[in-house]
């Protein structure tokens, strides 16, 4: 089994985070029934015996002592990490994975990756080997971040620059959370383009997730469970956005229902990871198979079923209709629509007890109706693990590597350029130490660079499928 380390930066990342903690070790209770520490624990959570000094030794085997999340918590605010640290997951984090400061970084990108980058630099190094060092056989480091803020943005890509240069061998997945065009941060354009240029050149793949689309989810499930089209009654800790029957007690945070979405795809990407299954797919397979090319390397991801519907009063979708729903822009977790867009390749990860044939008969389904590069026809990827997600029988995680995240990428570069052509709020950015302006050009250069790149690529669809000349040999 492989070890993962969870890297949460600023406030965004570090909610994401605690939702994230909270469902793992609500999936795991469910699953591991006599508290046996095995090896589905060991790839998040280490077993420690606490009542030693220092670290603690690690117990491999036997009764769960006390579990430890293989984590670093970064905020440049103390407010979210102490919130963590008072709730009821405090036992699982403990100081050793803790950096924090109390003044923030004021959405500003520059103080993020510039000022507390370099005053932190040492700190987060020595901490990540820590973590690093507990590990049997690590495998990923997985970043959660927001793009429009100025810790997430700034220290969050600071954060990978040092994965990079430590840990080059390890494989790094990157959350980033994207802003909506009505965000109340009026720098998250700026904040957001200087970001892009950093995830362009060191994260091994990004899941981009939009503000909007995680609303308009959980807008849509509540005025579904409400208006009584799905039934009278839904278990409420059967809701992929629901908390219920985890380990919160107190009232719900506004936006822990848009996070459990991204909390969940975090658990569905892991899952074959951490549990058996008759396919099991290693993370370093999804880079492997989903990224032909270093800088196209943003994957749109889409979750279904968001709700069960064993639970409501109407007969369970077929199978294939979760299969389908994968495939619409309802369930997209960008506001995009893949379906009428150039597929480059596509993973399937299923969880709950569904077969090889399943697959096979949906993919030559849908196949038909998708478009997909002429080089890689058959650029799919499947993964299947049988342990289902708490409350669900089955579930689904598709991933894209799709032209449709272009518009994204566009409408944030037109917000960027209004901002910079009146050379507004960029005074705040260059009073910084070691930021100046060239550092805007570059990153806008680099993005339009990568829009260039799916244009390429969008100009290839449609066209009639040919196969290269066979290599002629002389004899």
């Amino acid at each position: 089994m492989t070890q993962s380390v969870m890297v949460q930066v600023g406030q965004c990342g570090n909610q994401i985070g605690c939702r994230f903690w909270d469902l793992a070790l609500r999936e795991h209770a469910a699953i591991n029934q006599k508290g046996i520490y095995d090896e589905a624990l060991s790839s998040f959570f280490r077993n420690v015996d606490t009542r030693t000094d220092g670290d603690g030794i690690d117990i491999y085997k036997g009764k769960i002592c006390s579990l430890k999340a293989r984590a670093l918590l970064i905020d440049m605010e103390e407010g979210v990490v102490n919130e963590i640290l008072q709730g009821p997951l405090r036992d699982v984090f403990d100081s050793k994975q803790l950096i924090t400061d109390v003044s923030g970084s004021g959405n500003n990108w520059a103080v993020g990756h510039k000022l507390y980058g370099c005053q932190y630099q040492e700190n987060i190094v020595e901490k990540l080997r820590r973590t690093a060092e507990h590990c049997d056989c690590l495998q990923c480091f997985f970043v959660i971040h927001s793009m429009g803020g100025g810790t997430g943005s700034g220290l969050g890509t600071f954060v990978l620059n040092v994965l990079e240069d430590e840990f080059p061998e390890v494989y790094r997945f990157v959350t980033s959370v994207y802003p909506s065009g009505e965000d109340d941060v009026v720098t998250s354009p700026y904040n957001s383009v200087l970001a892009m240029k950093e995830l362009n050149e060191h994260a091994d793949c990004v899941l981009p997730i939009e503000n909007e689309s995680l609303f308009n989810i959980v807008s849509k499930i509540h005025q579904m469970t409400n208006s009584g089209k799905l039934g009278s009654t839904v278990k409420q800790n059967s809701l992929i956005t629901s908390s219920a029957g985890g380990i919160r007690t107190d009232q719900a945070k506004p936006f822990d229902a848009m996070n459990n979405i991204v909390a969940n795809l975090l658990l569905n990407l892991t899952s074959s990871a951490r549990f058996e299954g008759s396919l099991n797919m290693d993370l370093n397979e999804i880079s492997m198979n989903l990224v032909p090319f270093p800088q196209l390397h943003y994957l749109v991801s889409s979750l279904t079923p968001l709700y069960t519907l064993a639970d409501v009063n109407i007969p369970s979708r077929r199978l294939d209709q979760m299969f389908s729903d994968a495939f619409s822009k309802d369930h997209q977790l960008i506001q995009a629509d893949p379906k009428h867009s150039l597929y480059l390749a596509c993973a399937l990860l299923v969880r709950g007890n569904v077969q090889v044939s399943d697959l096979r008969r949906n993919i030559e389904r849908l196949k038909p109706s998708l478009q997909f590069v002429s080089w890689n026809q058959e650029g799919w990827k499947t993964g299947l693990c049988s342990v289902p997600p708490v409350g669900h029988s089955h579930s689904l995680l598709a991933l894209a590597n799709n032209t449709c995240v272009k518009p994204t990428f566009m409408e944030l570069k037109d917000r960027f350029m209004k901002l910079y052509k009146k050379k507004a709020h960029l005074h705040h950015y260059l009073h910084v130490d070691g930021m100046e302006q060239s550092c805007f050009s570059e990153a806008v250069s680099s993005l339009t660079d990568l829009i260039e790149e799916y244009n390429q690529l969008d100009v290839s669809k449609g066209r009639p499928r040919t196969d290269p000349p066979r290599l002629k040999i002389a004899i």
